[in-house]
This record gives C-alpha cells, structure tokens and sequence, in this order.
C-alpha cells in the first residue's frame, strides 16, 4: 500500500476502522514472517531494525520462549502523542511469540492500539507505585523490555523495581543505552564512570556476578548480587539474565584466602 493511500484512509476512517484494517492485514503478514524477527519489525514499521540493529540479537536471545505461554512487557509504546501511532513492536513480538501475552507501558495514552493479546498502561516509568502497579496486574513477566524515555535515571529506576518481578530464567533487556554518553541525556562522553547513568550502573553490577569471591569481612550480597547470572553487552543494548547466583566459591571458605593455593594443582 503507497504511502498516499495509507494517509488517505488515515482521514477518512475512524480509530475503529482503522484498526480494523490493521488487524487483517497484521493477521496475513505477521503469520508468514513469524519466524523471522527482522522481516517482523520492517513489517510493522519496529526501529529495532533499521535505525537499529537488535533483532539478530533478540532472535537468538529469546529463542527458547518462542513457543512458550510468556508475559513480555515493554517499556516505550512510540508514536509521541498520536493515540492511533506506535505499537509496532509490541505487535510484532505478538506475532513472533504466538502463545505469548504482550503488554506495553507508555506515558501516552495508547489504549486504542490494545487488541487481543496487547495489553498498554498508561503512566511513567520512572513512578515506583504505577510500575508496581502493572507488576500486580500483568506479571511476574519472562522479558521485560525498557525501550522508553532512555533517561538515565528512568532507566535505573525502571529496573531496580521491576527486575524483582521477572521470573528466573527470565531476561531483562536495555535498549539505546547511548544516552549514557549524551549529555543532554544525563550522561557524559568525558567522564565514561560518570555517577548515574544507565552504562555505569549496569558495568558495576558486573562484579556481582562473582560475589562469592570478595574477600570482604561480613560483606552482605544484595538482592541483584544473588540473582543476576550474567550481563551481555552490545552496541546501545544490554542483556540481564536472571536466576540463582548463589553458587559459593571453591576457594574461599570464611572469607579467607586459603593458606597455601596451587594454581596449578587440581581442585
């Protein structure tokens, strides 16, 4: 359909009808790409190919839920404050997991863009009590996807209230993590461990992950110590695994170092 035609019926149509035409269309197409995450997002219009590059990522990422009965939420339903625009990643995940429930959160009210497995909240993700809120209604959620605001702030924000409700086994997504070097962001080119943006916050939790090796007197582990298994790292985008990291070290008993170590004696 050329783009003239498609501003055509956009005048001519109400919000239902619209829709309606959507749906049809959407069920044709999105059955025959849905095993192809990019050919899914150019379809729908989705940046996280194009603009980005993200889904070869997420298709190896989210494999093993491509058939399962998940809860997938993100962050950031796009189209500014047009009621009738945005949404194309949240239908394209639709399509891509086809026993999946897909909700989306957007400080704009998108409701008219919910159909029968999108679910949208309106409200800020930087509010603890809405995103505790949505956490009561939707979740717990298997993917958890921030591609909103991209402040700095949101973002940490964003995670440290909802991470706890992702399931283990579940990932925790970042997207456009540039802004992290964008002042006008809240971030800093110069200062690359600058206090406060979303790249060092997530480079210090990576220590984490081996926790039980410091040898620190009475260190307490903190809730993400235990629980996050690894963090990958891509350009502007960040994978958080979450599960039992709880493992204790083989070589550390009490916090102290043994009183002789081989390194290259077997354990």
């Amino acid at each position: 359909m050329s783009l003239q035609l498609k501003e055509f019926f956009k005048k001519k149509l109400s919000v239902s009808e619209i829709n309606a035409v959507r749906k049809y269309r959407y069920a044709i197409k999105g059955w025959s790409y849905r095993n192809d995450l990019t050919k899914l997002a150019i379809f729908f219009g989705s940046d996280k190919w194009g603009k980005h590059y993200y889904t070869p990522h997420y298709q190896i990422r989210f494999k093993d839920f491509k058939q399962k009965k998940i809860n997938l939420l993100e962050i950031g339903v796009g189209g500014n404050k047009s009621k009738v625009h945005g949404g194309a990643s949240l239908r394209m995940w639709k399509n891509y997991f086809r026993n999946g429930k897909i909700f989306g959160i957007d400080i704009h009210d998108k409701s008219a863009l919910q159909e029968k497995r999108i679910k949208i909240f309106q409200g800020d993700q930087a509010n603890i009590n809405f995103l505790d809120g949505v956490a009561e209604k939707a979740g717990p959620f298997d993917i958890i996807i921030d591609d909103g605001s991209h402040r700095n702030d949101h973002i940490i924000t964003s995670f440290i209230n909802l991470f706890p409700h992702l399931n283990d086994g579940g990932i925790y997504v970042v997207e456009d993590v540039q802004t992290s070097y964008w002042e006008f962001f809240g971030g800093s080119s110069q200062d690359l461990n600058k206090d406060g943006t979303a790249m060092n916050f997530f480079k210090s939790l990576v220590d984490g992950v081996n926790h039980s090796e410091y040898i620190l007197k009475n260190y307490q582990s903190t809730y993400l110590d235990e629980n996050i298994l690894s963090l990958h790292f891509y350009h502007n985008l960040i994978f958080i695994y979450k599960g039992d990291n709880t493992e204790p070290s083989s070589f550390l008993k009490n916090n102290q170092l043994p009183g002789s170590y081989d390194a290259d004696k077997k354990k």
